[in-house]
């Protein structure tokens, strides 16, 4: 059974956790203390219905003041599928959570207020699907019961959405999803209502279990090397083995390799995992290589593929969301990090920096908290990427401040 990971987004008071505590719920993916704390909680507050959004929302200030400020993964399954939710706050000021829990999602829910339609927010978040190439998207109207179930309001809100997409001329692989629901009451979150009998559509669980599983991984062999294993043991006098994480592609025995950056060749003579042989790695897994000549090889190396077609380089073009006060400026030194790679890198000009209402590209020489633009960036070693678009695992990075060692921002390479 496959994992998928959704991205939620919406404004404050849109109803991500009250969705979320609903789809949990339903699934039955609450524990039993949960719900009785959930119900208590409901009637305090003197409430003839039960308040889903206390399943997510972890810390008591939170609470008391009704808002949800943290990123937090939050897991559930039904038979068909399991689930990873990425729930990012909806705070304008938080724009830069929504880019790190949507960064390796395959899908995002973008929540819309009935009574509100497409406002200022709903066009930030849906730029940041687009920025990180996200192919699903699923609208969910919600509230659909504060407006009494009306089919013209959807239909309108639907028409200001297919509007908004056809203003981006520059991703149409992109499938859409337009669902009407009440978080609150339940309508077609999970199962069909009498009162929205004019959708058609499948609720959306449904069309949940029915999305594609693509987070464009790619298919060029890289292999980052974590730690190099040398028992040094009279049985294994001669073990040399490279443990580490498959960003992407897939490596079997016997493949022809080249390691960087020293660029030399060899073959794979050897592949184990979990201390028994395999023939074989694919993206994602975890596993030792032994290769068939003895090279210099150290954490953050890379084993390449020999007919990978990728840029290795000192030069990046980039696209960057900054993450921290601290302005982003030219000419500043900060450690670029990819995977296990760290390499000390500069930035030599910031391009322009995108103003998420309008979608227009503005000139500028910086970037402060939460803006995001395009930068040229020059490192001091060669990296291993790929454009962003064809293959997250290789096209994505984080800049660290080299003073307080913080994430400073997030890059995707053009």
């Amino acid at each position: 059974m496959d994992i998928l990971k959704i991205a939620t987004a919406g404004s404050v008071d849109d109803g991500k956790s009250t969705l979320i505590g609903r789809l949990l719920y339903e699934t039955n993916s609450l524990k039993k203390d949960q719900i009785e704390h959930i119900q208590s909680r409901s009637k305090l507050r003197g409430f003839d219905h039960l308040d889903f959004s206390l399943a997510t929302d972890g810390l008591l200030t939170e609470r008391e003041q009704g808002i949800t400020i943290d990123v937090s993964n939050i897991f559930f399954s039904t038979p068909k599928r399991r689930f990873i939710i990425a729930d990012s706050p909806g705070h304008i000021e938080y724009t830069r959570n929504m880019v790190t829990g949507a960064s390796t999602s395959a899908a995002t829910i973008i929540l819309i207020d009935a009574r509100k339609g497409v406002i200022e927010q709903t066009k930030r978040h849906y730029y940041i699907t687009q920025l990180l190439k996200i192919k699903q998207v699923v609208f969910a109207i919600n509230k659909m019961d504060l407006v009494n179930y009306d089919e013209g309001r959807f239909n309108e809100i639907q028409e200001q959405l297919n509007s908004l997409i056809k203003s981006n001329k520059h991703q149409t692989d992109v499938t859409y999803h337009f669902v009407p629901i009440s978080a609150l009451l339940g309508d077609f979150v999970v199962e069909n209502s009498k009162n929205l009998e004019w959708y058609k559509g499948e609720p959306l669980l449904t069309i949940l279990e029915q999305l594609p599983n693509n987070t464009s991984s790619g298919t060029e062999t890289v292999f980052q090397v974590q730690y190099v294993i040398r028992p040094k043991t009279e049985a294994y006098h001669d073990y040399r083995g490279f443990a580490g994480k498959l960003k992407s592609g897939t490596i079997k025995q016997g493949d022809a390799v080249k390691v960087y950056p020293s660029k030399r060749s060899s073959y794979i003579k050897r592949i184990e995992k979990y201390g028994s042989e395999v023939n074989s790695l694919n993206t994602g897994e975890n596993g030792t290589l032994l290769l068939t000549d003895e090279l210099d090889i150290s954490r953050g190396n890379s084993i390449v593929g020999m007919k990978s077609q990728l840029n290795i380089g000192k030069n990046v073009e980039a696209k960057i969301c900054w993450m921290q006060n601290e302005e982003l400026e030219t000419g500043k030194k900060y450690w670029m990090q990819q995977g296990v790679q760290r390499v000390l890198a500069k930035v030599q000009k910031v391009h322009n920096k995108i103003d998420l209402d309008s979608f227009i590209r503005e000139n500028t020489t910086q970037l402060s908290l939460n803006d995001i633009g395009e930068a040229s960036i020059v490192t001091a070693e060669p990296l291993i990427s790929k454009s962003y678009k064809t293959n997250k695992e290789l096209g994505a990075f984080i800049l660290i401040d080299p003073l307080t060692n913080n994430t400073a921002g997030v890059g995707f390479i053009n």
